[in-house]
């Protein structure tokens, strides 16, 4: 079965049946680790008396290795369902394991959940969801910040993992995972990681480079199934992309933006620093209301259908 196909499977059980507790409960889902091998290798060689030049030095080699072990992961996992009766389900079943549509509704889901408990609640929902400081966030901030993590995580969590799996399989699919991870956690511009995580990070920036476009014009194309605006969702992504403070984040979001109608971005915290952040679609609706936050939950779900459409087309013109 193509790769095509494939991913169409993974992709499908991934919204049905996400990542079910029961099934990490004893092992810890893989992507735990993959960060438990990045923190062993950060606490082991990321030494703070080196110079800068040296702990980039360190920074490059442990991401080879840690890329070396997923390649090759990924290689074995595939040479295992390819040699097993129906091995193409059970690649399936690899493929799903590291996507996220289903876990990042549920988060997101979260947030609306604890804004009909209460602020608090909503803050410590979207606390799980964002790097920043959520502490002084109203509602409308709440509601905000959430969209901008569904957004950008639609394309690191979903659209990426699918490209790379689509380019180089399964290896490509686990080495993808074990980059976002390491710049996850390593990948920061702070006195430990700066020099140390600096390879994870512009690695990172390259590997979401396409995927991260692509998230952009799904999420503008599927803009109309949720009363959105394709228009201005290719309009505010084109425009506004560029003045976010990643390099790829930025055209998710500014097309989420546009489609909704509302803005992203501006002023915010991490920890007792504020950064001045630009505005995407600067001249949208800024008080976000539990509405908005539901409406671009489905606009994030109708995106998923239309990857899933565009691939079942495919796989199925590639099959004839």
């Amino acid at each position: 079965m193509s790769h095509l196909a494939i991913l169409v499977l993974g992709l499908v059980a991934d919204r049905i049946l996400g990542d079910p507790d029961r099934l990490w409960a004893a092992s810890g889902h893989p992507v735990t680790w993959f960060g438990r091998l990045i923190a062993s290798l950060d606490a082991g060689l990321n030494d703070e008396r080196l110079s800068p030049g040296a702990r980039r030095g360190r920074g490059i080699l442990a991401l080879a290795l840690l890329l070396a072990i997923a390649l090759f992961a990924g290689w074995f996992l595939h040479r295992l369902a390819a040699n097993l009766p129906l091995g193409f389900a059970l690649e399936a079943f690899f493929v799903s394991v590291f996507l996220a549509q289903k876990g990042l509704l549920e988060h997101v889901g979260a947030v609306v959940a604890g804004q009909e408990k209460g602020l608090e609640a909503a803050r410590l929902a979207v606390s799980r969801i964002v790097g920043r400081d959520v502490s002084a966030l109203d509602r409308s901030g709440v509601n905000r910040a959430a969209l901008e993590s569904l957004a950008e995580n639609f394309s690191d969590g979903l659209v990426a993992p699918a490209v790379w799996y689509l380019i180089a399989g399964l290896p490509g699919l686990f080495a993808y995972k074990m980059l976002n991870t390491a710049d996850s956690m390593i990948g920061h511009r702070n006195e430990r990681h700066e020099a140390f995580g600096y390879a994870a990070a512009r690695l990172d920036d390259f590997a979401n480079y396409l995927p991260a476009r692509l998230a952009a014009g799904l999420i503008a194309l599927a803009a109309p199934l949720v009363g959105g605006n394709t228009r201005e969702a290719f309009k505010v992504a084109r425009r506004d992309a560029a003045a976010h403070r990643s390099p790829n984040a930025g055209w998710p979001e500014a097309a989420m933006a546009g489609a909704l109608a509302i803005a992203f971005g501006g002023p915010r915290r991490y920890g007792t620093l504020i950064v001045d952040g630009a505005w995407l679609n600067g001249e949208g609706k800024k008080e976000v209301g539990l509405e908005e936050l539901r409406r671009g939950m489905r606009l994030a779900d109708a995106a998923w259908l239309v990857l899933l459409a565009i691939l079942a087309f495919s796989a199925t013109l590639l099959g004839r």
